[in-house]
């Protein structure tokens, strides 16, 4: 072999790049999920991870202690995982007697579920819980992509995972947990349209289309986000003003559309061929949207509701109204504890961004996020209307992020007094929230509260004094500082997540003492009027209502709470189910759903949810006894805040003066297939 031999052809030789000017190759899936953005610190993603499995045991953790949870919604889940025309128009049971009185989507996901896994608690609950940990997943991403700040964006993510009422929604099937996901998504895409002005008009679409999906989540409460999301597009977007503008209009229509086809739909469609819309008194979605779920909440006057129809702006039935209403001990465990600290961040963070420039990005994060939370938060704190603790979930991303976006502004500008006086100040209002909120719940780990204040005060005075101390003890202090805001509201969390919750108006974290400010309701574990263990074995209600414990006899439910069958029900009402459009009829959505859960068969709830609503009428339940269509009628149990209308009243007193009633474990039944006596 001679050396030409070792030589390749000029058309074979290939260059070979020095090391240092190669190409890295690109990293596998596997190495980008753990390490995550090449600027990032390596213990970013790691905790980011870390932070999303946390939630997810946090949320799944003794999910199926609470059972049916709120057994209103849980027999609409169980009738459109058996019936599509029940599953589009969210009815109550399967035969299409009447809907729920909200737009379905916030069933659709947990009826899919037991359509593909069964009937059971987890089915239904586990979606809810996924949502938990989606919503945690995108505001850190939104706050990351404001703040570039991975650790501002953990701070928030952890924040909201640990807020309690978000502990106790998305442990529940109540219809907050995907209005929460819906509208910190439309946040998420409203932030990319303005990083993104080519790409603007795509993700405002988006953006519109999700605010119109959590309409159709939990209708007119949806509608109180958009005012910041145009706002913030059209103070911090880099196009021109009438591009803004055509912008947000190209938005509004998306989001009317995505928000109006189920509508338009439920509108038109022959109200003589679908379900009657429950929560309405003239068989009308537009009423519903309108009225007893729109205006209605907030003048107070909501015709067919429990205490409805007065109009008492001073709060009426559901507790005074007020700037303090959210600081309540009703309302304050829930929600309150990081208020305050999320309100001085918001006033801190716009004095600091001030000559930042309408387009910066900070700015934007806190014109959405504190515009979102003042425009809540004032809506809770005045409606007169019907209103819940549980409501205060829609508060928990705002809050979150001010808390996220603050700290980073405070520490970027650490070296200024005003920085340091800030963040001492929003620690030690943080500590003192805690303080009193954890001394309402009397007997609740007694000592946290004193710790949170010495920790808190401690940490704050060595804030001020940061110049004199090293860069190691000020990381250790502002670690102090973050466990010390949220020590009280982890606290909370795992009370919640550790008790079981059932009922239409659950609470989370330990009793305080709060009732319902005075209206139906509340209760540690939302049961019917708070109902509390007695010494015969029934929860005996204030107003007088018993239901009994599960396993010890029938128990025809509540306004509240659903009811409860036995073997011996469940026989008579399965026999010969086929012969029959509804195995039984009961008053009220609650009284009804526990016979339907237990047997999977369709129980007519007279009225719907409160059994004020007109449907059927007396004329058309006659009808249906005599067309064979309703084997049995259960009665109401009575005595305190049984539910009732006057059609459901006189359907009662028809059944109670023509057929002959027999008691079955405690309950009393009406064989209506036997004819009038």
């Amino acid at each position: 072999m001679n050396q030409t031999t070792l030589i390749a052809p000029a058309a074979e030789r290939r260059t070979v790049a020095p090391a240092s000017d190669r190409t890295p190759s690109t990293p596998s899936w596997t190495t980008r999920l753990w390490r995550g953005k090449p600027d990032d610190s390596p213990l970013v993603r790691p905790a980011l991870l870390g932070l999303l499995l946390a939630t997810a045991l946090l949320y799944l953790w003794g999910l199926g202690a609470s059972g049916w949870a709120n057994s209103f919604y849980s027999a609409a889940v169980q009738a459109g995982s058996a019936s599509w025309k029940a599953f589009f128009f969210g009815s109550s049971d399967a035969s299409n007697s009447i809907t729920v009185d909200k737009t379905p989507m916030s069933l659709w996901p947990m009826s899919l579920s037991v359509r593909i896994f069964g009937l059971s608690s987890w089915s239904m609950l586990v979606p809810q819980a996924l949502m938990g940990v989606g919503s945690v997943g995108l505001l850190y991403a939104t706050v990351r992509r404001t703040t570039h700040n991975a650790w501002a964006g953990l701070l928030a993510g952890a924040t909201l995972a640990l807020t309690p009422v978000a502990v106790l929604m998305f442990r529940f099937n109540n219809p907050d947990a995907l209005l929460t996901l819906f509208l910190i998504a439309s946040v998420y895409a409203t932030i990319r349209a303005i990083e993104s002005p080519e790409r603007a008009v795509r993700w405002l679409v988006l953006g519109g289309s999700l605010v119109g999906f959590a309409f159709l989540t939990k209708m007119l409460q949806a509608f109180l986000v958009p005012p910041p999301l145009a706002a913030v597009y059209l103070i911090a977007a880099k196009p021109s003003i009438g591009k803004r503008l055509g912008h947000l209009l190209i938005a509004f229509g998306s989001m009317i559309v995505a928000a109006g086809w189920w509508i338009a739909i439920v509108e038109l469609w022959p109200a003589s061929s679908r379900p009657y819309i429950g929560g309405s008194q003239n068989n009308s979605i537009l009423e519903l949207t309108l009225g007893y779920n729109g205006f209605g909440r907030l003048n107070g006057n909501e015709v067919g509701s429990v205490g409805g129809g007065g109009g008492n702006t001073g709060g009426g039935n559901w507790g005074a109204t007020g700037l303090f209403r959210l600081f309540n001990s009703e309302i304050g465990g829930q929600i309150a504890w990081l208020l305050p600290a999320a309100l001085a961040s918001l006033a801190l963070g716009v004095w600091f961004r001030r000559k930042a420039g309408r387009t910066d990005r900070q700015l934007g994060g806190l014109i959405v996020w504190g515009g979102w939370l003042l425009v809540t938060g004032l809506t809770f704190s005045f409606m007169a209307g019907i209103f819940h603790a549980y409501y205060t979930v829609a508060l928990a991303p705002a809050i979150a992020a001010l808390i996220g976006i603050g700290a980073s502004i405070l520490w970027e500008h650490r070296e200024s007094v005003v920085a340091a006086l800030g963040a001492a100040f929003v620690l030690a209002l943080s500590a003192s929230m805690s303080f009193v909120l954890l001394d309402r719940a009397d007997g609740f780990v007694p000592w946290l509260k004193y710790v949170v204040v010495v920790v808190g005060v401690g940490a704050a005075l060595l804030i001020v004094l940061h110049r004199l101390l090293s860069k190691r003890v000020m990381l250790a202090v502002g670690a102090a500082a973050v466990i010390t805001m949220l020590a009280g509201p982890t606290a909370y969390a795992v009370d919640t997540a550790s008790t079981p919750h059932t009922g239409s108006i659950p609470t989370a974290g330990p009793n305080t003492g709060g009732g319902m400010g005075g209206g139906p309701g509340g209760g540690r574990g939302g049961g019917q009027m708070g109902q509390l263990p007695t010494q015969n074995g029934t929860r005996q209600a204030p107003g007088g209502t018993t239901s009994t414990p599960r396993g010890t006899g029938g128990g025809t439910g509540g306004l509240l709470n659903g009811s409860t069958s036995t073997t011996a029900i469940n026989a008579l009402l399965t026999t010969d189910a086929s012969s029959y459009t509804w195995v039984a009829a009961a008053i009220g959505s609650n009284t009804a759903s526990g016979y339907q859960l237990a047997t999977e068969l369709p129980v007519m709830a007279i009225g719907g949810f409160n059994g004020s609503d007109p449907s059927p009428t007396l004329a058309q339940f006659k009808q249906y006894v005599a067309d064979g269509d309703i084997h049995y009628f259960i009665a109401s149990g009575g005595g305190g805040m049984s539910a009732g209308g006057s059609t459901s009243t006189a359907i009662t007193t028809w059944v109670a003066d023509n057929f002959t009633a027999k008691t079955v474990d405690g309950v009393t039944i009406y064989d209506l297939s036997a004819g009038i006596q």
